[in-house]
């Protein structure tokens, strides 16, 4: 079974996802969206971005050093 991304209502009526990994681990989880359509749209953002997204640490001592990373093209 591949990742999946879960849509739910939240607290105050509003959708959020949670992205879960095949074995059942919570890898991410979206900011509460005022509607389904914007909650969907956070997800294809998601899809878009992540396969280029860099390794940002911020924990690093020098905090503005460079990425220390780079994901693959895969």
């Amino acid at each position: 079974m591949a990742a999946r991304f879960i849509i739910s209502r939240d607290e105050r009526g509003g959708f959020s996802f949670t992205l879960v990994a095949a074995n059942g681990q919570t890898l991410a989880v979206g900011e509460g969206y005022p509607s389904k359509a914007a909650c969907v749209n956070g997800i294809e953002t998601v899809r878009r971005a992540a396969p280029d997204a860099t390794l940002d640490d911020r924990t690093a001592p020098d905090a503005t050093a460079e990425p220390v990373g780079e994901a693959s093209g895969g």
